[in-house]
C-alpha cells in the first residue's frame, strides 16, 4: 500500500509538472507564438503523452490513475475497495499540489515570470476561458470530457480491452479530451491537475476551483454507470496471470534471467 501511495503521488506530480508546464510555456510566457491552435495542440500532447509513459511505468503496481475521477470511477465499477480508493485520493492530490510546486519553484527564477501574469496552467471560465464560456457550460464540458475520459480507461483495462494497446488509447483519449476542453475551460478531466495549480495562483483560478474538483468527479460516476449500461458485467478487470509456484515447470528465476526447470 505505501509503494501504491509513492507511485500514484509520483505519478500524479510528474503530469502535473509536465503537462501544467507545457501549458504555462504555451500560454503564459508566450511560446505558441500567438497561435492559440498550435499552444492546444502542443498541450494536448504533452499530456497525453506523459500519461501513456506513466500507464506503462507505474500501471501494473497501482493500474496508473493519477486521476481522482479515475478513481472514482474504478471504485463505483466494483473494480478497487473502498481503501485504495481513499488511498489512492491522498496520493494524487498530495502529488498535484507537490508537482505544481516544483513547477512554479522552477518557473520562479526566470526573470520573465510572475505568477499574475504568466499564471500556472490553472483552469476557469468567463473571462478565464478563451471562449468566455459560462459557469454552466464550462462545468457540462468538464462533466462530458470526463466522462468519456474515464469510459475509456474502464472499459480498456477490463476483461474486453486489450492489454498491448492500453496505454495507448488512454493517452490518445487524454489528449482528445485536451483538444477540445483546453479553449473551453483550459481542461481540467482532474481534479488534482486542477487543485495544485490554483492554490499557487490564488484570485480567480482558486474562487472558481471548486467547479474542477466536482464537475470531473460527477463525470467519473458517470462513466461508471455508461460502462455497466453498455457492458454490463464485463467492465470486470482482466484476470492477472498467477505467480507460479516454486518447483512447477513454469517456474522461472526471474531476478537473475533463469530458464524454466527442468524437474
Amino acid at each position: 500500500m505505501v509503494r501504491k501511495f509513492i507511485a500514484e503521488c509520483l505519478g500524479t506530480g510528474l503530469l502535473v509538472f509536465f503537462g501544467v508546464g507545457v501549458a504555462t510555456l504555451m500560454f503564459g510566457f508566450g511560446f505558441d507564438g500567438r497561435s492559440l491552435a498550435a499552444g492546444v495542440v502542443a498541450t494536448a500532447l504533452a499530456f497525453g503523452l506523459v500519461l501513456l509513459a506513466l500507464v506503462s511505468a507505474i500501471g501494473p503496481l497501482t493500474g496508473c490513475h493519477v486521476n481522482p475521477a479515475v478513481t472514482l470511477g474504478m471504485l463505483l465499477a466494483g473494480r478497487i475497495p473502498v481503501r485504495d480508493a481513499v488511498v489512492a485520493w491522498v496520493a494524487q492530490f498530495t502529488g498535484g499540489i507537490l508537482g505544481a510546486l516544483l513547477l512554479w519553484g522552477m518557473f520562479k527564477t526566470s526573470p520573465l515570470y510572475s505568477t499574475s501574469r504568466t499564471g500556472l496552467g490553472t483552469n476557469g471560465w468567463g473571462s478565464a476561458s478563451d471562449i468566455h464560456i459560462g459557469l454552466g457550460g464550462a462545468f457540462l464540458a468538464e462533466v462530458i470530457l470526463t466522462a468519456m475520459f474515464v469510459f475509456v480507461v474502464i472499459a480498456v483495462t477490463s476483461k474486453l480491452g486489450n492489454a498491448t494497446t492500453a496505454g495507448l488509447v488512454i493517452g490518445l483519449a487524454l489528449t482528445v479530451a485536451h483538444l477540445i476542453g483546453i479553449p473551453i475551460t483550459g481542461t481540467s478531466v482532474n481534479p488534482a491537475r486542477s487543485l495544485g495549480p490554483a492554490l499557487i495562483v490564488g484570485g480567480t483560478a482558486l474562487n472558481q476551483v471548486w467547479l474542477f474538483i466536482v464537475a470531473p468527479l460527477v463525470g467519473g460516476a458517470v462513466a461508471a454507470g455508461l460502462n455497466y449500461v453498455v457492458f454490463g458485467r464485463e467492465i470486470q478487470p482482466r484476470q492477472p496471470i498467477p505467480e507460479p509456484r516454486p518447483g512447477t515447470p513454469d517456474y522461472y528465476v526471474r531476478d537473475v534471467g533463469g530458464t524454466p526447470s527442468s524437474s
